[in-house]
């Protein structure tokens, strides 16, 4: 069950790591990431760690316990997003950054499918949202879009990222994992 875990949390720093080459918008918390980085003078992969770490310190009053996927999780997604942004060249072609965008949706949503099937420990901000979905008795909808929309209004206040590849992912993040988790779960079952 390893294995799922690092090839999945791979994947999704990779598609992180497009979305932030794409220069057309990042995912909420890679926008909060990059403005955080740009203030600190971190990479937005070191950047994308520390925040991690920081959540993870919000669990200790929700009583939440992290498992090995929780650990990996800060460690992988942060070093293949720094891995990847400094690898995978800025393209000046609209079409490429484009589908920079697209393949890193795909890419999040196939990693994120292999890692949650692996059950071995929420990663940090799925862990804050689900303890505190317990702990207030509020849908998880809701918190989930309370955290996803202030962290995304104070990345762009840092100066992140914010643009039409961050609706692109807002809007199709929720059908790319849907379709991985029925392909992971045929190939499980079959």
């Amino acid at each position: 069950m390893i294995a799922p875990v690092i090839g999945g949390l791979s994947l999704f720093g990779f598609g992180e790591g497009l979305l932030v080459q794409s220069r057309l918008g990042a995912s909420p918390w890679t926008v909060f990431a990059e403005g955080l980085g740009h203030h600190l003078g971190v990479s937005v992969g070191t950047a994308t760690g520390l925040i991690s770490l920081f959540v993870m310190l919000l669990w200790i009053p929700l009583k939440e316990k992290p498992g090995f996927g929780t650990i990996a999780n800060i460690v992988i997604i942060a070093e293949v997003l720094n891995l990847t942004v400094a690898t995978i060249p800025i393209s000046h072609q609209l079409f490429i950054r484009w589908a920079f965008v697209f393949a890193g949706v795909v890419a999040i949503g196939a990693g994120s499918s292999l890692y949650l099937t692996a059950a071995l420990g929420p990663g940090p901000r799925d862990g804050l949202m689900t303890s505190l979905h317990r702990r207030l008795k509020v849908s998880v909808v809701y918190i989930r879009l309370s955290i996803e929309a202030t962290v995304l209004f104070s990345g762009w206040l840092l100066g992140g990222t914010v643009g039409l590849g961050t609706a692109v992912f807002a809007a199709l993040i929720g059908y790319s994992i849907g379709a991985a988790l029925s392909i992971v779960s045929e190939l499980v079952e079959g």
